[in-house]
């Protein structure tokens, strides 16, 4: 007789989490048969996301985040030649879409605040590329990282002093609030992803928001093959299949409807953490600047080295508990090894000493309880 060892219960970083009536706007379009992209659903989720971000907010939901942010910098005017700054601590998704214009990211380090861009050195960015191009940066990507908002009144002076749109990457922070605004609406143009692992999710998908009318329409125009009004099929301009299609934005209609049950409880994961762990001298968390809510997307701790932030990820590892090393800045990725950058160590310091903890709302009490055991028994 063969013994099977016992795996433990696999806890995720961040999976999926669905209400009750997702399955209800699914099944309405396949029961009017709207399955091809576009419809009611699209239609709905737009109107739901305006109502939830206010601010004068037009949104135009599109197949990912990603996507969200090509289209910023296409309706921005990016192209071969230009140069975008971007905040170097972030996923590579924040950068990509630069490069698919033929422009030149520059990449910008973090204030130890926020974990995001530092204003002051965005300023030198700036001021740096003016003096080497003749001509100022096209745009500024910042991101409200892991959930909490960046300086935007910091960035936004500095961006006006100089003329330059801003992209507010707000693929992480859905819920989340600056000085009472939501995130998302405060750029020139918001980004807003529902990846899987994001706080509320389509499968896959995005949104681009504006408070200027004509820059929603002209991301739906771009996202649909740029096809002009015609009766045949004629386009004046390259476009893009990024349309969100009418079966995924039914999900996000139903997970519209769960959005702040889903901030409430990551939230309450972070401080679940934080009264557990906080007494440890090896544990650091990022508090929140007065003015400041995060959707406390993930739960991040600082560890005082490498070899102990890696103690702690194997020893969840090794109870099938997936934990995952903060970003890894831009500037160090091999792929942008030759790009511009302005930094000072501090998004490096972060990502060889910090640590995201399993924050999906979905976690129970137990769930939580296992995990900070194994956090406590790996830092004794």
């Amino acid at each position: 007789m063969t013994i099977v060892p016992k795996v433990s219960k696999r806890i995720w970083l961040s999976s999926p989490h669905m209400g009750s009536t997702e399955q209800e706007y699914v099944k309405s379009a396949f029961e009017t048969n709207w399955i091809a992209p576009l419809g009611p659903n699209v239609d709905r989720f737009e109107q739901y996301l305006q109502d939830y971000l206010q601010n004068s907010s037009k949104v135009a939901a599109v197949s990912s985040g990603t996507g969200a942010i090509h289209l910023a910098l296409e309706i921005l005017g990016v192209s071969n030649g230009d140069e975008v700054i971007c905040q170097s601590f972030t996923f590579s998704a924040s950068a990509n879409p630069i490069c698919y214009l033929g422009a030149t990211p520059v990449f910008v380090d973090s204030e130890k605040e926020t974990w995001n861009i530092s204003p002051e050195l965005l300023e030198q960015a700036i001021q740096q590329r003016i003096s080497a191009t003749g001509k100022a940066p096209k745009a500024i990507i910042a991101v409200h990282l892991y959930g909490m908002p960046y300086k935007v009144d910091e960035v936004q002076q500095i961006a006006e002093k100089y003329g330059i749109p801003v992209i507010e990457d707000s693929a992480e922070a859905l819920g989340s609030k600056y000085k009472g605004t939501k995130c998302g609406s405060l750029g020139t143009l918001g980004v807003l992803s529902f990846n899987g692992n994001k706080i509320i999710t389509t499968s896959g998908g995005g949104a681009l928001v504006s408070r200027d009318e004509k820059f929603r329409q002209r991301a739906i125009f771009l996202a649909t093959q740029a096809r002009d009004d015609a009766p045949h099929y004629q386009h004046s301009a390259i476009g893009y299949n990024y349309r969100m299609s009418n079966v995924l934005a039914g999900i996000g209609c139903g997970q519209m409807e769960v959005l702040e049950d889903r901030v409430s409880a990551r939230r309450n994961n972070h401080k679940f953490y934080e009264d557990s762990l906080g007494s440890f001298d090896e544990i650091e968390f990022l508090p929140e600047p007065e003015g400041f809510s995060s959707n406390r997307w993930l739960t991040c701790i600082l560890t005082p080295s490498f070899s102990i932030r890696e103690k702690i990820r194997l020893a969840l590892l090794e109870e099938n508990i997936e934990s995952r090393p903060l970003w890894k800045p831009l500037h160090m990725q091999p792929v942008f090894k030759t790009t511009p950058s302005i930094t000072d160590g501090t998004s490096e310091g972060l990502f060889e000493r910090g640590l995201c903890l399993p924050s999906g709302s979905n976690l129970l009490e137990e769930d939580l309880e296992r995990i900070t055991d194994i956090v406590k028994e790996a830092l004794s």
